[in-house]
């Protein structure tokens, strides 16, 4: 009898369990399959535009680095607009140049690279640690956090004109109203780039200067590219402004014998910026100038002085860029 139950036992095991135990394991549960699944779904998934990694030249070293958009963007926030501005003022910036990466990424300019670190071809930039570096010791953890906090509550945000990236010009005081492109680099003009007025930038440090040459460095810095000038100082006519632009800019200006746009002798004369007067006084000739850069696209100093009147990032940029909006990157 014992032996004839051990027989059944076995019996049992070989035809019931030992099935079922091999059936479990090499068959996934539902939920097992679910995981399995959603692993491979996330795993395929392209990750959002803006925590894509750009290529970056370093001009002076010629590195190329490899770096986050939006760590990026800290860098070339901290670099282009002082810690020291408005808030808005900083958003604003954080999305004009995410806006403006984003225009490069579609127009490339430099062969093994995405964007370069010089302000005179695409951004300024500067690393943090060098950043730190230039502020006082007891404002860096807070400067920097403004910073970073202006670039990630925009994150994602650009631009958009016709639904693409607008090519994001911008500059540091507009001396009150901006300036449209065709008067700076000739060309076309963006149909979002247009002439507007903005008030209080008159009290910052970058709204006026003053430049001042005897006869002979104008007649040396300009002949840098015309050999063959001849002015005669006696003659008032020989030195002068002969026609503005829309935004009171000079778009002509007289000199001897030759005539040069207003951009081109802020060029060759190192003004900070196209709108100047002209004056002679006691053997020299002095340059009045209002405001700081090309004047095209969002004052910097113009938002600043925005946020500090109440307007928000998105109504600075309503300011500057006409009938544009302000959406995702995928958006």
């Amino acid at each position: 009898m014992k032996k004839i139950f051990v027989y059944i036992i076995c019996l049992t095991t070989i035809c019931f369990i030992l099935p079922a135990i091999f059936t479990n394991t090499s068959q996934p549960t539902a939920s097992m399959q679910t995981s399995e699944e959603n692993t491979e779904t996330v795993t395929n998934e392209e990750p959002p535009k803006e925590d894509k990694v750009i290529k970056l030249l370093h001009t002076e070293t010629g590195e190329i680095e490899e770096v986050k958009l939006e760590e990026y963007l800290c860098n070339v926030v901290s670099a282009e607009m002082p810690a020291t501005f408005e808030k808005e003022a900083l958003k604003a910036q954080s999305i004009v140049a995410r806006t403006y990466t984003m225009y490069k990424l579609d127009h490339k300019k430099h062969d093994n690279s995405d964007i370069c670190d010089s302000s005179s071809c695409c951004q300024a930039w500067v690393s943090k640690e060098d950043r730190l570096a230039r502020w006082e010791e007891d404002k860096r953890e807070e400067n920097w956090q403004k910073i970073t906090d202006a670039v990630n509550e925009t994150r994602g945000k650009i631009i958009k004109y016709n639904n693409q990236p607008i090519n994001a010009f911008f500059h540091s005081n507009s001396g009150g109203k901006t300036e449209i492109p065709i008067n700076v680099w000739g060309g076309s003009d963006y149909p979002y780039l247009q002439v507007v007025e903005t008030a209080g930038e008159e009290g910052y440090t970058q709204y006026s200067s003053e430049a001042s040459f005897t006869y002979e460095e104008l007649l040396e810095k300009l002949k840098t590219k015309y050999q063959d000038i001849q002015i005669n100082f006696e003659n008032d006519d020989e030195v002068k402004i002969l026609e503005y632009t829309e935004s009171d800019r000079v778009k002509t200006v007289k000199f001897g014998n030759h005539n040069l746009s207003g951009v081109e002798a802020r060029t060759l004369l190192g003004l900070k910026s196209a709108n100047f007067e002209i004056n002679k006084q006691e053997g020299k000739i002095i340059f009045s100038v209002k405001g700081y850069g090309h004047g095209v696209g969002m004052s910097q100093t113009g938002a600043d002085s925005l946020a500090k009147q109440g307007k928000t990032a998105d109504e600075i940029i309503h300011h500057f860029y006409a009938d544009v909006e302000i959406s995702e990157i995928d958006g």
